[in-house]
């Protein structure tokens, strides 16, 4: 089967699964396995592919039409620039939470101590010691799945960070300076796309109101000897009002909102 035949067939199947996002999808699919570009594919549509590029290539494809996250697929994501290996342990790293990474870099901290908590794949964690190489990173992960994808991506970025399993903050005592909190925030209520029924159910719901590891996390941090000046949330912007009151009560003020990230400092 040529490349040309294969990608008809396959962008056909997709677009009658009702993936969006069908053709590009394909693309990529081939750029992996052939290991090339799109613009050597798209300049050999007559090439030939061999028995087992065009069997792993139905699999992938079977699977997309079944709605399994690109990402997934590929095991790998994109995220500030930086590819970070990604599996169904931990949901993919989103596009809005990058605001996160800007508004930590506008408050131009020295040599910080930072918390990645609830770190996931440690997207955010890695990434901000990528941007401060001063910084002191801890990734906090509750789950031990997890914490196995954060822990494999600071190896393969080759980063000094600290990686502990963790319920929030409650595994270490140490002063942190900054946190910075994707917790799982989307309330038990909401109808979730077929996409992120791949995805690990934990990292995705956050109790009835969706704010739960949030109340959690600032009772914690009220508890602290020490307690951090600086915390970046994301959360859904109809949640912000809410996340906002819950924080004032606990001692810190909204500085700034950005799409889904809120930055909060201690008062």
């Amino acid at each position: 089967m040529t490349i040309e035949a294969w990608l008809k067939r396959s962008i056909d199947m997709l677009q009658a699964a009702d993936v969006s996002t069908a053709r590009l999808d394909c693309l990529v699919l081939l750029e992996d396995i052939l290991n090339t570009n799109r613009t050597q594919i798209l300049a050999q549509p007559e090439r030939i592919l061999t028995e087992v590029e065009r069997q792993i290539l139905d699999e992938l494809i079977a699977n997309r039409a079944n709605h399994t996250p690109l990402a997934y697929l590929r095991k790998k994501s994109e995220f500030y620039g930086r590819a970070f290996y990604i599996d169904e342990r931990v949901l993919e790293p989103r596009p809005e939470s990058e605001t996160m990474i800007d508004l930590l870099l506008k408050l131009k901290p020295k040599a910080p101590k930072i918390a990645d908590v609830g770190s996931g794949s440690g997207a955010l964690g890695i990434t901000a010691k990528h941007e401060l190489p001063n910084s002191h990173v801890t990734l906090l992960e509750i789950d031990a799945d997890a914490l196995a994808v954060s822990q494999k991506n600071a190896q393969q970025h080759k980063v000094d960070v600290q990686v502990l399993q963790s319920d929030l903050l409650k595994a270490t005592d140490e002063h942190f300076d900054l946190l910075l909190c994707n917790l799982p925030y989307v309330p038990e209520s909401f109808h979730i796309n077929t996409a992120a029924t791949h995805e690990p159910r934990l990292a995705i719901f956050g109790g009835l109101d969706g704010l739960d590891l949030y109340l959690k996390l600032f009772e914690q941090v009220n508890k602290r000897k020490s307690k951090p000046s600086y915390i970046l949330t994301e959360s859904l912007p109809t949640q912000h009002h809410q996340l906002a009151t819950l924080a004032r009560k606990h001692g810190y003020t909204l500085e700034k909102t950005d799409d889904f990230i809120q930055l909060f400092i201690q008062t």
